[in-house]
């Protein structure tokens, strides 16, 4: 009999794998506090990492990867591309992009020659003028120069400013008191119809403790509710498709999809039908390659291969599809939600990839079936 303790019970996706976990006989939940465990379900900013693998006779597995915050934080994703030699040479699906502090923190400026942004040495620089530097050589009438604030700690669309005025966005910031990204926008994003909508596209990537990478076939598209429009910025409703602002705030909520979620199947056929491509020829292979750069980049800082405990961790990687069909990263989520109907496969596939794989269990069968509804990368 293994045993687990739940440390985030707020957590729908690790409820839910504690659920599936009793229900199989072989695993027992343990009080939170008890340290003789073989698997924490932990909190992701509250995980006592140092304590792990400590126990005798035990082997520990944990539910996040130590320093996985270097791609899941909106700031250290934009440093990570930067700074990496895997990464800032061969990037080229992460919109332009610069890390921000408010004023009123007193962070060093990253200095500027020749328009050319200088290495950055310091943790916390701030490139407001390597911003400007850029943002003015774009006021040409056919430049595009729309950019976002995205609060670097932020989520669910708060924090967060477009606009095509730089003074603008910098006072918001400062305003803010939080460090922010901002990014260039997409101006020209790929659209649905009917409705002339945009989107976004949720990935899930599950990691193991042998850092193998398995993408979960199925994924969803968040989508908006109204007609995209380019010159109204304000209307947050067009240009932001997260869930709780269209469920908010639009009246066309679930107008074209249920919850405004359209599946990879749907979305397929509709590749098909509307532009004669398919979403494993276009599309697919993009994400695939995006994420395998991102996870590689950080495998030296954060496997748990000669550590005395283990780690998995699932990511959501979002994703959007400008007009010419090319795939950007927006941002990685370290602990993301899950589709409704997605739940009990995906917890399923957590358990059979992720734990079994450390805890081996009596059914091999069963796990088969749950290794094909994932990709190995």
């Amino acid at each position: 009999m293994y045993t687990f303790v739940v440390r985030d019970e707020n957590s729908t996706v690790y409820s839910e794998v504690a659920s599936i976990l009793i229900s199989m006989g072989q695993w027992k939940r343990l009080k939170r506090d008890n340290p003789r465990f073989n698997l924490m379900l932990g909190e992701r900013n509250r995980l006592p990492f140092g304590r792990l693998g400590h126990e005798p006779g035990l082997v520990q597995l944990v539910n996040y990867y130590r320093g996985a915050d270097k791609l899941c934080r909106k700031a250290s994703l934009v440093k990570l591309i930067k700074t990496s030699p895997d990464l800032s040479e061969s990037c080229t699906w992460f919109p332009e992009s610069y890390v921000i502090y408010p004023n009123d923190l007193k962070t060093p400026m990253a200095p500027t020659q020749n328009g050319l942004q200088l290495p950055v040495s310091s943790t916390r620089t701030d490139e407001r003028e390597v911003f400007l530097t850029s943002y003015n050589k774009r006021k040409e009438p056919d430049q595009d120069n729309v950019w976002i604030a995205k609060s670097s700690a932020g989520a669910k669309g708060e924090g967060i400013l477009i606009s095509s005025d730089a003074a603008e966005l910098l006072d918001f910031i400062d305003n803010q008191g939080q460090v922010h990204v901002i990014q260039k926008y997409l101006e020209k994003p790929l659209l649905l119809e009917p409705g002339h909508r945009k989107f976004d596209i949720r990935s899930w990537v599950l990691l193991d403790h042998q850092y193998n990478i398995y993408l979960y076939k199925e994924g969803v598209l968040r989508t908006s509710s109204e007609p995209y429009n380019s010159t109204n910025l304000q209307d947050k409703i067009c240009h932001l498709t997260n869930h709780c602002i269209q469920k908010e705030h639009s009246k066309n909520y679930g107008r074209y999809e249920e919850g405004n979620e359209m599946f990879f199947d749907d979305f397929n056929q509709y590749l098909i039908n509307s532009h004669n491509v398919t979403l494993e020829s276009s599309i697919l292979p993009q994400i695939k390659q995006i994420i395998r750069s991102c996870l590689l980049c950080i495998e030296p800082s954060i496997s748990t291969k000669s550590l005395p405990y283990q780690s998995f961790q699932l990511f959501g990687f979002d994703f959007m599809v400008d007009e010419e069909m090319k795939v950007w990263l927006i941002e990685v989520n370290g602990a993301p939600a899950c589709a409704q109907k997605l739940y009990a496969e995906l917890c399923q596939g957590i358990i059979s990839i992720a734990i079994s794989s450390v805890f081996p269990l009596n059914d091999s069968t069963e796990k088969q079936n749950d290794l094909s509804k994932f990709i190995k990368l």
